[in-house]
């Protein structure tokens, strides 16, 4: 069976391969690990999104009447698989990719209209406080609290691993409020604004010495119980509806296939043979079926469905394989493919040694490898717990 996007979709993907070669800076290369975003980069990224969103392409996907632009997912589907293979940046933050999309299935319409504006013109930027330093990939176990006092909550608590907390405007949170309840039925999600007295950031470098990361402190932080997402002590079924759109993406096989070209020609080059080469043409081959997996979850939201073990065989497929990519980039450059940034001989400014290095955590964020198969085991396979 052979699949074709229709000619209008097609157009529309050379629309945005035009403006991508066009708006673009030439010397423009995605994060290979480093993931840290200096200031003037930050400045293009702002400047960027704003042009995205005065095409309408931001949050293409979305009702107008949130600020979206009412298109359909297959449109959506080609602009994010464009701009991934290019690198470039959709935006900052959680906003567009998480925020939002829960908000559109459990927000109230007083939150829709207060929040998704801001996210599709790009003006505000979100981030995720989910896990803690003993509640990553069990976030069930979380201990940040929230009590109620009049109308607010009252939220205590560290988080971890926030990516862009640095430049976050707000922040989506799991809190717990029911101590004595199970541990899925005592949490609460909530909305939080980073600028809330109490709210401290602290960074964290990655061993390639690249901020992105932070720890979250928050120190009797109030927040309106206007801004409780869905129900009392039920927010974990919210929090899980944003995982699932966090692990549903076309865009790690769309870099992925970038990457591959670009390996393949150097296996050309060099006059690669043997093992190499079959790797390199075993990893297309995987990648061409994670676009197809991704390209299902996408089916699934244009026909109003959440994906839910779905998003995890995308996920657990397409970390494990950024792993195994980064793999036989070594073995083709050899020992010269270790040297890192700024090292003499380093092939490609040592962007391989450093996507090595980074690969490490694919399989880790987001949730674990194991923690996603667990997912398809009971959820998808139906087999018994335990």
């Amino acid at each position: 069976m052979e699949f074709r996007f229709g000619a209008s979709d097609e157009n529309f993907r050379a629309e945005v391969r035009g403006f991508l070669a066009g708006e673009l800076p030439a010397d423009w290369e995605p994060s290979s690990g480093r993931e840290t975003v200096t200031d003037e980069q930050f400045t293009f990224i702002r400047s960027f999104t704003k042009q995205l969103a005065g095409r309408g392409w931001l949050t293409m996907a979305w009702p107008k009447e949130y600020g979206g632009g009412g298109a359909g997912h297959t449109q959506q589907l080609i602009y994010n698989e464009e701009m991934s293979y290019a690198g470039a940046p959709s935006g900052f933050g959680s906003g567009i990719s998480l925020t939002g999309p829960t908000l559109m299935v459990h927000g109230t319409e007083e939150q829709k209209r207060q929040f998704l504006p801001g996210i599709a013109s790009g003006d505000v930027i979100w981030c995720q406080l989910f896990s803690e330093p003993g509640a990553g990939s069990d976030l069930a176990s979380l201990q940040t609290r929230a009590v109620l006092d009049g109308d607010d909550f009252v939220v205590n608590g560290q988080k971890i691993w926030t990516s862009g907390a640095h430049r976050s405007d707000w922040a989506i949170l799991l809190t717990r409020t029911d101590p004595d309840a199970p541990k899925h039925r005592g949490i609460t999600y909530l909305l939080v604004d980073m600028k809330s007295p109490g709210v401290q950031v602290r960074p964290l470098v990655n061993m390639l010495n690249g901020h992105a990361f932070n720890e979250v402190f928050l120190d009797n932080v109030r927040v309106p119980r206007s801004q409780m997402v869905g129900e009392f002590n039920r927010g974990w079924y919210v929090g899980a509806t944003t995982l699932d759109f966090e692990r549903s993406g076309i865009g790690r096989f769309a870099s992925t296939r970038r990457v591959l070209e670009e390996l393949t020609e150097a296996a050309r080059e060099r006059g690669a043979r043997g093992s190499v080469r079959v790797e390199l043409a075993e990893r297309v081959i995987e990648n061409e079926a994670g676009r197809l997996l991704a390209y299902r979850v996408a089916w699934m939201q244009s026909a109003g469905k959440i994906p839910n073990y779905e998003a995890s065989m995308v996920k657990v497929f397409g970390s494990e394989l950024q792993q195994r990519v980064a793999n036989t980039a070594i073995k083709l450059f050899g020992q010269a493919g270790t040297l890192s940034e700024g090292s003499m001989g380093a092939p490609y400014g040592g962007r391989y040694a450093a996507g090595y290095m980074a690969a490490v955590g694919n399989t880790i964020a987001a949730g674990t490898s194991e923690i996603q198969r667990n997912i398809i085991a009971t959820r998808g396979l139906g087999l018994p717990r335990g």
